[in-house]
Formats: C-alpha cells, sequence, structure tokens
C-alpha cells in the first residue's frame, strides 16, 4: 500500500497486508519500505513467517526485496523483529539500538514469542544505533528516537519526505481501536518508563504517523499522541 510516493507499508494483519493465522490482529506488525534511487530502506520485518508475502506485496509496487539495503528495528518483539534473521541471511544491514539489539541476539522471552506460541530466531545486529542520533542513508536523515517503555528497545525513527515530517514509531502507540497506546503483557514493559517516553513524543510536532498496529495516522497525529499519553495516565492510576 502506498502512503507516499516512494513510502510503502508492506505488511501488518489488521488491514490484512499481511495475513498470519485465524483470528489474529496482532501476530504481525506493520513493515514500511522507503524507496530511494540507491536502494530500499525496511523498517521492521513483521513475524518472519509472512514475509513472502511481504515480498510479494513489494513487487507488486516493483520493489524488489534483493535491493533491501538496511533494516531498522523498532523494538525487538517478535510481530515486530521475527524476520530479522532471514534478512541477515539475504545481506541486509540490521540496525537497532543497544536495548533491542541485546534482546533479539539472545532471542530470549524479551522478544515474546511466548505471546504468540512461536521460537524467535536470534540475529546479530550489524549496527546499533543510540537516542537523537542522526544516519544519513541513501540521502535520508533519519532521526533516532529511543522512546522506552512498552519495551527498553522501543525505538521511532523520524525523517523528512515528500515535504512531510515522518515519524515510524512501532509499538509506542497503536492506532488500532480499543488500544491506543502500548499497554501490553510484555516481560520487560516498564509503566514509569513508559509515561515518560509519553510525554517525550507528545511534544513533538510532525505530519503523518506509522504506527506499528493499526492505520498509518495523517490527520493531526500529534493530537493522537496526546490522546495515548492522557490514556496511559489514567489506566496508571486505576
Amino acid at each position: 500500500m502506498q502512503l507516499l510516493k516512494n513510502l510503502f507499508q508492506v505488511s501488518g494483519d489488521f488491514n490484512g497486508i499481511t495475513f498470519d493465522r485465524p483470528g489474529a490482529l496482532w501476530n504481525d506488525g506493520n513493515a514500511y519500505v522507503l524507496k530511494t534511487l540507491q536502494g530500499l530502506i525496511l523498517f521492521d520485518t513483521g513475524c518472519g513467517d509472512t514475509l513472502e508475502q511481504v515480498f510479494d506485496n513489494m513487487r507488486y509496487w516493483n520493489l524488489a526485496p534483493e535491493e533491501i539495503q538496511y533494516c531498522l528495528l523498532t523494538h525487538p518483539h517478535l510481530e515486530h523483529a521475527g524476520g530479522a534473521h532471514l534478512l541477515k541471511k539475504r545481506g541486509v544491514k540490521i540496525m537497532a539500538v543497544s536495548e533491542t539489539a541485546e534482546a533479539i541476539a539472545s532471542g530470549d522471552e524479551r522478544c515474546c514469542g511466548f505471546l504468540y506460541h512461536k521460537t524467535f530466531h536470534p540475529v546479530i545486529v550489524d549496527q546499533v544505533l543510540a537516542d537523537k542520533q542522526k544516519r544519513n542513508l541513501f540521502g535520508v536523515e533519519i532521526e533516532v528516537m529511543h522512546l522506552p517503555g512498552h519495551s527498553p528497545g522501543c525505538t521511532a525513527y523520524v525523517f523528512m519526505w515528500e515535504q512531510k515530517k515522518i515519524v515510524i514509531s512501532g509499538d509506542v502507540i497503536s492506532t488500532q481501536p480499543g488500544g491506543d497506546f502500548g499497554w501490553n503483557s510484555a516481560i520487560d514493559f516498564d509503566q514509569k518508563m513508559y509515561i515518560n517516553s509519553l510525554r517525550r513524543f507528545a511534544k513533538l510536532n510532525f505530519d503523518i504517523l506509522l504506527p506499528g498496529h493499526g492505520m498509518p495516522y495523517f490527520h493531526k497525529p500529534r493530537q493522537k499522541v496526546e490522546e495515548a499519553f492522557a490514556s496511559a495516565l489514567v489506566h496508571s492510576r486505576k
């Protein structure tokens, strides 16, 4: 699904772009592809079991899977990073903050395979990122925004594209009905850390939100983050 010129969503079971198993609306997170003249940049991987579906979706838009050069992970949970080991075998450079890098290197319960009755296959990242770091990939300056809480490695990626400020946010918030924030059963969830991250995120001005679950959000996305922040505060006081 093309979101802007040369920016695509290529996985996600909420709207059936990919499909993992009946009745599952969380098993495959959203993955996005940015097409540049030098190659493709992928954000997240889906659960891994749907990677061929991801590739088929890419081919529909004339995006060659073999042209993926980088994959930036938003966090280590299986539905977002489960395909990283398969991409690594194809020569894709995997990038993530240290907390995510450590989790996926071990493949332990921090990767939440147990939530999906699946095994996470460990993988070593090629480049470790840091909060506020700016990486220039194929002429696109991508800023790393480390927003821990949902998991210690939760990361958003911020960049300009088509005169729009884009944020790929992973599971910092969701746009799915009935769950607009990243409160969950992950073993490494930290409530206080998460609320502090939402406080920081709610101060960011941007144009388009591309979440890890749910639909892309084009209309005043900062308000969506503020709503999630408010919801999390209410939830934390129950």
